[in-house]
Formats: C-alpha cells, sequence, structure tokens
C-alpha cells in the first residue's frame, strides 16, 4: 500500500461515524470502564484483525476506558466473534460462567451474529444467542473497529 492511499484511508476513518448499538445489556451506573475478554468461538479471524485495530492508537479504544483483561474473572464484558464451532460451544458456556454478574455478552461480526457464511456447517452449533444470549450485536463481515467500539460504549453509555 502506498503512502498516498494510507493517506487516503486514514482520512476516511474520521469521517466513518457509525450509530451505537441500540440494545444495552447491563446497568453500570457510574462505572467508567469497561474490562473486555475476548473470546474466539470459532472465527475466520478477520474479526480479531478489526478488534486489533480498535486498540491501536489511530482508534485507541482505551480512551474510552475499555481494556481487554487476560481472564474472564476479572472482566464485566464478552466480546465473542466467530460462529459457535461444536468443539468450542462448552469453552464458551464455562467462560460465560466464569464471568461475574453483572456481565454483558457482545457478539461481534456476522458469524457470531447469525452464523453468517458458515451457518449451517456440520462443525457449526450456530450463532451465539443459540449457545447464550448476547446483549449487544455488532454487525459485520468484519466490522469495522469504530463500530465494534461503539458496540462496546453502548454497554456503558460513554
Amino acid at each position: 500500500m502506498g503512502l498516498m492511499s494510507t493517506i487516503l484511508r486514514l482520512g476516511r476513518i474520521a469521517e466513518h461515524a457509525p450509530e451505537p448499538p441500540t440494545r444495552v445489556a447491563l446497568d453500570v451506573g457510574s462505572r467508567t470502564s469497561l474490562h473486555v475478554r475476548h473470546v474466539d468461538a470459532g472465527s475466520c479471524n478477520g474479526c480479531e484483525i478489526e478488534l486489533t485495530g480498535c486498540f491501536s492508537p489511530v482508534y485507541d479504544a482505551e480512551r474510552y476506558g475499555i481494556r481487554l483483561v487476560a481472564s474472564p474473572r476479572h472482566a464485566d464484558a464478552l466480546l465473542v466473534t466467530g460462529v459457535v464451532t461444536r468443539n468450542l460451544a462448552d469453552a464458551l458456556r464455562t467462560t460465560v460462567d466464569a464471568t461475574p454478574e453483572p456481565r454483558a455478552v457482545v457478539a461481534v461480526g456476522d458469524c457470531a451474529c447469525d452464523g453468517g457464511v458458515f451457518s449451517g456447517a456440520y462443525g457449526v452449533v450456530g450463532p451465539v444467542s443459540s449457545v447464550v444470549p448476547p446483549d449487544v450485536e455488532v454487525r459485520g463481515c468484519p466490522p469495522h473497529p469504530a463500530e465494534i467500539i461503539a458496540g462496546l460504549r453502548s454497554v456503558t453509555g460513554r
């Protein structure tokens, strides 16, 4: 990618201001930060690449108090990517159970929301809603980092 195309792409980033999702999971009151544990339930890694962009200097999700944590026991929300495969359905349930209440489950990407292109495949249980109820859904294949951040911000209202 040349320098000019990079500059043009960065110029469009500022123009991209998505509407936040309308479903809000939990009442966090005066909470100013959101600790998020990422769970890959069987994705193609497209959403993970965009998730990495959320925490880059360009989008800087931490300015909104959104932080990734290493344990579900430290998390306020679970960010689930990918269609839920048969091998990972129990792991997703266990991770949700390990996350303290109140918690939010955020389904990111078309696969997590409705099964996407993998819907009906042999090794697939289905979307996140077939295993645990998501509180926020961020659609896209893959969704733009600004849309992911807007979905996470809808949990705290920040």
